[in-house]
Parts: structure tokens; sequence; C-alpha cells
């Protein structure tokens, strides 16, 4: 990482369908999406996470005066931004001046709008959805260094935001590891996965209506914005295949001390 400045999780079947009523404390901003405390999520042995600690979002580089300070009242001690060069902008300067903001890119240059929209342009959704599982199954393979220092940096039990661009992707596979280390089971990560949907609604709309405007078919452009089970099932795949489970990938692969997550965050 760096500063920019500027045994399994338990072998419960996994619902597809997210809650009637989504179930995160989330936290409402003016240019921020789908700000979310992980805080009152249970573990399988009925701990909570503590409230106020750990929050993911969408970027928030562009937060506005009220939301600057609504953030800074979380005292946060380090956000961590998993978005590539590519995805950021001059622009982000007085964010980075007013929190201490780690990169930690995933995906370089993939997720670039001069990446995607060719891909876009010349695609199907069911490309377009093909091209997502294998991001998602990506994630445990190559990026270890990136997620790995995520959760050693987790694991100092400080206030932490992290994010991406929308929020949902990368920060959701980082929020499965991060669950998953805490001992949250899987039905409540994967609603916590999908919640995406209902928070980044607005945001999904106006970025369909821009790709429109540039000879992209939303449709096309629909599993890209949209985050679904089979997407973070592939990640869970993955990781059990290649690695026996999430314990083994957790603890073998990443070095992640279990027990300090659980003592940071965790609630008696």
């Amino acid at each position: 990482m760096r500063e920019t400045g500027a045994g399994e999780t338990g072998q419960e079947e996994v619902s597809a369908t997210p809650p009637a009523t989504p179930q995160g404390a989330a936290l409402a901003l003016d240019n921020v999406v789908n700000l979310r405390d992980l805080g009152g999520l249970a573990t399988r042995d009925g701990r909570r996470v503590r409230a106020g600690k750990l929050f993911r979002s969408g970027n928030p580089a562009f937060a506005s005066v009220a939301d600057l300070a609504r953030l800074r009242a979380l005292r946060l001690d380090m956000v961590i931004d998993f978005r590539s060069s590519g995805e950021k902008s001059p622009r982000e300067r007085a964010f980075g001046e007013a929190f201490r903001w780690i990169a930690t890119p995933v995906l370089e240059g993939s997720m670039s709008m001069a990446e995607l929209m060719p891909r876009m342009r010349g695609g199907s959704p069911a490309q377009m959805e093909a091209f997502m599982l294998e991001v998602y199954g990506d994630f445990p393979r190559k990026y270890q260094a990136a997620f790995g220092g995520f959760l050693k940096a987790a694991e100092a039990g400080g206030n932490l935001l992290y994010h991406c661009t929308a929020g949902k992707d990368r920060t959701g596979f980082a929020t499965l590891l991060l669950l998953a280390g805490l001992g949250v089971g899987e039905h409540a990560i994967m609603a916590n996965y999908l919640e995406s949907n209902h928070w980044n609604r607005d945001f999904n709309a106006q970025m369909s209506a821009r790709a429109a405007e540039g000879g992209v078919d939303p449709e096309v452009m629909r599993p890209l914005l949209e985050v679904k089970a089979a997407y973070l099932e592939a990640s869970l795949h993955a990781i059990g295949r290649d690695h026996g489970g999430m314990e083994a990938y957790l603890g073998g692969v990443l070095g992640v001390d279990v027990q300090r997550l659980r003592q940071a965050y965790l609630a008696a």
C-alpha cells in the first residue's frame, strides 16, 4: 500500500436474493455513494461488529464541504483506495489533504473508461457478465498483496474507510474477506454485498445514461453496474478450489491474524 496524499466461512447455502429491506447502516452524503457502516452485522457465534469502526463506500474524493465534515466526524484513521491511477482526477486533492489516504490499486487499468468503453461498444450483456465473473475469479489470485495489505492494515484496529469507484466490486471482495475474518456468515456477507444494487440505484442510472450518450447499449453496461450473487460466488469458488477454503486463504495465503481482527472490531 502507498499513501497518495491526493476454516471456511461456513458451509451455508448462499442465497442470491437480497433482503427486502437493506440491512446495512447507510450514511447519506451529498456526493459519496454507497457509504455504509459494517457495525451491527452478526457473527456466527452471536457477537456483532462494532459500530463506527469499519466503513465501505464508493469514491469519496468529490465529497462536498458538508460531506467532509460528516466524514471527519467519523474520526477516520485511514482511507484505503482500491482504484487505479487511471480512475483518479487532479480535482481530488482536497480529500487527500483532509485524510490519510492510502493507494492500494486493484485492477490497474482494467476499470478505466478508456479500457471499458471499446469493450462495451463491441460487446454483449453475456460477454460483460463473463468479464465480471473472470474479474471476481481473479481477485483472490492476482491481488493477494493488495487485499492482504488491506487486512493487515485493519489488524491495527483503527477507524477505517475503504472504497473503489462505486464501492461494489473491489470493495465488495474486500468486505467478503474482512467479514469472513470477523466470523460473519456467508448469508449475511452476501446480503451486505447485494445491497449495493439498492444504494447505487441513482448512481447506476446516471452512469447508464452517460454510457448511452457515448454509444453504449445500457443493457450491455448493466452487468458492470450491478452486483450479482454469481460474481461473489466466483471468488468463493476460486478460494475453495485453489486454497481449500476461506480460513486457509486468510491465514495461510494472506497472513491475516483473525484473532487480532476480532479483538479490534467485535463487541462482546
